[in-house]
């Protein structure tokens, strides 16, 4: 095996050198903005181990309220269990009514298999819905192992899980609708290149923009 050597700017394994580089300051970025004005949220949160999703629950409310939405603007779907979460998630998704679902739960482990079977199907749910959907889903369901690790997520040491899924609800709706184009309901995205400056708006901007607005037809003569 060759060994590796590493410096501040190279890496050198055997007779082959990698330079590395920066990324380019111009280099354009899409990102979401954490503004939730004018935007529709769903909340899907499970009943079970309520003393810590109702937790949960408040400070997703919190947190969509501090970025800009409306309180008629958030919908709650209450299930039974966190196994329930995806199929109420993907209904929600498939009314095209919502920018993005929050799916909220808690799970502890106990001393059967029970708890990984659960586990991975609400992931696995919640992230195929996501996907054919096409809506954002933040994934807000705790999987603890003990109650004392639920409770410092729900709002002690480890802060507040909710609230951490409502920001990137609101990032990713965002996000997907400036993706969508000029087509969508994009109010708040833009690219940016790493000086913080705004270069694009609904996707479009500059010179960028005009060189795709279709020219106006000449009268023939």
């Amino acid at each position: 095996m060759h060994e590796l050597l590493t410096t501040e700017d190279t890496e050198i394994t055997g007779k082959d050198q990698l330079k590395i580089e920066s990324v380019p300051d111009t280099l354009p970025v899409l990102e979401g903005k954490l503004d939730a004005a004018g935007k529709r949220f769903a909340i899907v949160v499970s009943r079970f181990n309520s003393f810590i999703t109702e937790r949960l629950l408040l400070s997703a409310c919190d947190g969509l309220i501090r970025t800009g939405t409306g309180r008629k603007d958030i919908d709650v779907a209450r299930v039974p269990g966190a196994f329930e979460i995806p199929s109420a998630a993907r209904t929600l998704a498939e009314t095209k009514k919502y920018d993005a679902i929050i799916c909220i739960g808690c799970l502890l482990r106990g001393d059967t298999a029970h708890y990984d079977v659960i586990v991975n199907e609400v992931a696995r749910g919640v992230g195929q819905s996501a996907q054919e959907t096409g809506v954002p889903h933040a994934f807000g369901v705790l999987t603890c192992d003990t109650l004392e690790q639920a409770i410092d997520r729900a709002g002690l040491k480890m802060g507040n899980k909710g609230f951490e899924a409502a920001l990137a609800a609101v990032e990713m709706a965002s996000l997907n609708q400036g993706i969508r184009g000029p087509g969508s309901k994009a109010r708040n995205v833009g690219l940016r290149t790493s000086d913080g400056k705004e270069r694009v708006r609904n996707g479009k901007s500059g010179k960028a923009a005009k060189a795709i607005r279709p020219q106006k037809k000449r009268p023939r003569r």
